[in-house]
């Protein structure tokens, strides 16, 4: 055994030397939109859905995103997996194999040595044994979340779902129940529409850190558990399942690369494994929705699989829709011609403009998976956080997917429920604002308008100026035009943007006002409007501490 694992380490050592990054002999570095992919998945197993839409990118570009997406605005989502049993935050499964990294730390503590208990013993200790699907999302409805996502698997590799195609899966191993399906029918059960994220193609570069071994310390050059045999299985609680199947490291180390047009690409099994479990997932729980936390679709341009796996989604909404195409699919940092393909998904960040295809901003309240820190040092966003970036996000044509976390055990904690009965409490009185709802002419107007750069899948949260009761947001809908003020003003607001005549960067109702109500209040609002700005005054009702909405009522 400690032959084998020793000749382990010679070849990680080796190979990270060898593969630094740049292409393997025979392969090239290809950009993100090579209409020629590298590996051809087979369809033989998971026959696609023919229709309309044929898997390649001018084809997609067919796509119009459907009008109960564009109504919807808010979604809530489940970024739960086995991962958050620890309660240590992110890529758990990763960083428990980095040597002295704190979540290295901790499993020391908590677990013993990843040479001897890994990440996948670590999934045999998720039991989720206070998961009430049913309760989460009637919370969920109840603070204005019209769509919920489940997460099908991470880059850990799990499956949640009774996979066809993946051993491990929750029905097996960890909780031993159906997680997706519990999710699916308790979502539907309250009326909301159901997706689904998919996260398991970047496993193969993902795990990588599994084939190491620490450099230092009593157990140094004992290889951590990533090249670990079904054979090495034998009277052990795993016995009978394959580790590489989780782990898929029967490969040389391969840097992490979040593009696959790094020389990194995948093989024709993994290609083929990764279509026909998505597409298993598919075809049993038809999600309305479907997430890929991927560069564009997921292994492009190392393979067809993404590309095919969106032809069948939309063909199948058609399908199951009278011809109508319901499904909505994300994709990341998407060029001018995949935004026409694909709903455009910004990571923890925002347009700075409004965008001319809907788009959808993904963030957190705290860790996307849950993290004991987070709760002890009360660094969730709060619920007024998340109303200012909603309103800013609907201002500009996009939606808000927000991940409240959940611990290992299925539940959530009462920090996490304060906020979103907050968020509650606040769509009670102002959801006119935000659900049904258009972009204005302009976005809005005020000291944080400007916002951040975008870099990468989004990541510009936090980077601009803060918004206070000076900066107000504009929606929407039929004769209405909502002033949705990211706080509580406590001076008359100056609306240059909404003067009589415009200007250079002021944009003309092009109606005449006919009254100016405070929602949540019958109080009656005064206001003058003149060629430079509008004003209304704040009044002295407080319906909210969160953010104050006038609704602005015009006629011809």
């Amino acid at each position: 055994m400690m032959n084998r694992r020793l000749a382990i380490v010679l070849a990680f050592t080796a190979s990270t030397i060898a593969l630094s990054g740049e292409p393997a002999a025979g392969q090239t570095t290809r950009p993100a939109t090579q209409p020629r992919p590298f590996v051809k998945v087979s369809t033989v197993n998971e026959p696609m859905q023919t229709g309309k839409f044929e898997p390649t990118w001018e084809s997609l570009q067919q796509y119009q995103t459907p009008d109960w997406f564009r109504d919807a605005k808010f979604g809530i989502w489940a970024h739960w997996g086995p991962q958050c049993q620890p309660e240590r935050g992110d890529w758990y499964a990763r960083g428990m194999y980095e040597e002295n990294k704190g979540q290295y730390k901790s499993h020391l503590t908590a677990y013993g040595h990843p040479s001897v208990f890994g990440f996948k013993d670590v999934i045999n200790t998720w039991k989720a044994e206070k998961w009430d699907p049913d309760a989460l999302v009637a919370l969920y409805k109840r603070a204005g979340a019209q769509y919920f996502f489940a997460m099908a698997n991470h880059h850990d590799n799990l499956d949640m779902w009774d996979s066809k195609y993946q051993t491990w899966n929750t029905l097996a191993v960890g909780p031993k129940k159906n997680i997706i399906d519990g999710w699916a029918k308790a979502t539907r059960a309250h009326g909301l529409k159901f997706g689904v994220s998919v996260h398991a193609s970047h496993a193969w570069s993902w795990y990588g850190t599994a084939q190491g071994a620490d450099k230092q310390g009593d157990k140094a050059g004992v290889p951590y558990d990533g090249k670990i045999t079904k054979e090495e299985g034998a009277g052990k609680w795993w016995e009978g399942l394959d580790p590489q199947e989780l782990y898929e490291q029967r490969h040389p180390f391969t840097p992490l690369a979040w593009n696959w047009d790094r020389g990194i690409a995948p093989d024709q099994a993994y290609c083929d494994k990764f279509y026909n479990r998505t597409m298993d997932l598919l075809k049993k729980y038809q999600p309305d929705l479907l997430y890929f936390d991927d560069t564009a679709l997921p292994l492009w341009p190392a393979s067809d699989a993404g590309l095919n796996i969106a032809a069948h989604f939309y063909n199948d909404s058609m399908k199951r829709n009278d011809g109508r195409l319901e499904g909505v699919l994300f994709g990341k940092v998407l060029n001018p011609e995949q935004r026409k393909a694909l709903v455009w998904d910004i990571e923890r960040g925002a347009s700075n403009r409004i965008e001319p295809f809907v788009w959808q901003t993904d963030t957190c309240i705290g860790s996307w998976h849950y993290d004991r820190s987070v709760y002890d040092n009360n660094k969730y966003k709060s619920a007024a956080v998340v109303v200012h970036m909603l309103a800013d996000i609907v201002s500009k044509n996009g939606n808000l997917l927000l991940d409240i976390p959940v611990r290992g055990d299925g539940s959530i904690d009462e920090k996490e429920v304060a906020i979103i009965e907050g968020i509650a409490g606040w769509m009670d009185v102002n959801k006119e604002a935000i659900f049904g709802t258009r972009p204005f002419e302009v976005f809005g107007e005020g000291p944080a308008s400007e916002g951040a750069p975008i870099k990468d899948q989004g990541f510009n949260e936090g980077k601009g100026k803060p918004f206070t009761a000076e900066d107000v947001r504009y929606t929407q809908k039929g004769d209405a035009l909502y002033v949705i003020v990211l706080g509580v003003p406590t001076k008359p607001l100056e609306l240059k943007m909404l003067g009589k005549q415009r200007g250079d960067k002021a944009a003309n109702l092009g109606k005449n006002i006919t009254g100016i109500t405070l929602l949540g209040s019958d109080e009656k609002i005064e206001w003058t409007h003149a060629d430079d700005q509008l004003t209304i005054q704040p009044g002295k009702d407080k319906p909210g501490t969160l953010a104050t909405v006038f609704k602005i009522s015009t006629g011809n």
